[in-house]
């Protein structure tokens, strides 16, 4: 009775340490930030980009599906590398950097293989900020809240 009186209390805490994880599907665009070395690359690093959409969003994390795990040489997971995350929501773009820290490959074969990848949200663009805390909260009917919610100074 006791230890399961524990397990109950430690799982609850455990749940309000956690962001809240909501699922949503939102086209995203995934490009890497320029690296800052002395020495520039041939390569326009910022042109190149994978388009995917997201599968669930929180104020701390994202997870994404994505064709491939790399673009051109690079990984999209490791190395400490940040992400540049464009964000279609409701009708507006929100820039988001990220850093991957795991991935799967999900699919069986080549033709549907995809990669589902988890990244913890670095920084959010100060005038984005607004607009992805409100889409969190309100979800599918943050698009017709939008207006009235920053008219009103809400957010």
């Amino acid at each position: 009775m006791l230890r399961e009186l524990v397990a109950r209390f430690s799982s609850t805490i455990a749940e309000r340490r956690a962001s809240v994880r909501k699922r949503f599907n939102i086209p995203v665009r995934v490009s890497f930030t320029p690296e800052k070395t002395p020495v520039r690359s041939n390569g326009h690093d910022e042109d190149a980009f994978l388009s995917g959409e997201t599968t669930d969003l929180s104020e701390t994390g994202i997870g994404f599906l994505v064709s491939s795990i790399r673009i051109k040489e690079k990984y999209l997971v490791g190395q400490d590398r940040d992400l540049n995350l464009d964000l279609d929501i409701i009708g507006r773009k929100v820039r988001l950097v990220v850093r991957g820290v795991r991935y799967e490959r999900i699919g069986i074969h080549q033709s549907t293989e995809k990669y589902l990848v988890g990244a913890q949200i670095v920084s959010v663009n100060e005038q984005d900020l607004p607009a992805y805390q409100h889409f969190l909260r309100s979800g599918s009917k943050a698009k017709a809240n939008l207006s009235s919610a920053f008219e009103s100074g809400l957010d």
